[in-house]
């Protein structure tokens, strides 16, 4: 594996990652012992735990898969509910400053970005991260006229 290989690897966060597939995994295993030892309840009751328990099960599934993934074209950037790609030539800068929760993409066109896939709650991990991501931009989006 090159340099440019490890540059260009998914940056996806480790703790979001590890606490939400936890939360999902206990949330449906406590439904299931809930609605077997739980006396009294309707079979549609019964349904509307389970399917409660799902909903909450997709969620944390969904934040614990956030990413950005790069290419040759640009970086498909998978947040909560969006996945979007973004050019490498849209990118004006990288932010991760004091106080933000995640890396937040400046773009052309005057719009922010938000990749929760470099989340603060990662610590030293997500700085570095973070740097990676910005010499990713820096090089991707070079030419000739640069100074």
């Amino acid at each position: 594996m090159t340099a440019d290989d490890d540059l260009a690897a998914p940056f996806r966060p480790r703790l979001a990652r590890v606490v939400s597939l936890a939360v999902a995994a206990a949330v449906v295993v406590l439904t299931l012992v809930l609605v077997a030892t739980m006396p009294g309840l309707a079979t549609l009751d019964q349904i509307g735990f389970v399917l409660f328990a799902l909903a909450i099960a997709w969620f944390c599934w969904r934040q614990a898969s956030v990413s950005a993934v790069p290419d040759d074209t640009g970086l498909r950037v998978r947040n909560l509910l969006i996945t979007t790609h973004v050019a490498w030539a849209q990118v004006v800068s990288v932010r991760f400053g004091q106080g933000r929760p995640w890396v937040q993409l400046d773009l052309a066109d005057g719009d922010t970005i938000a990749v929760m896939g470099v989340q603060r709650s990662d610590g030293e991990r997500a700085e570095r991260e973070a740097r990676r991501l910005a010499t990713l931009v820096a090089r991707r989006t070079a030419t000739a006229a640069d100074d």
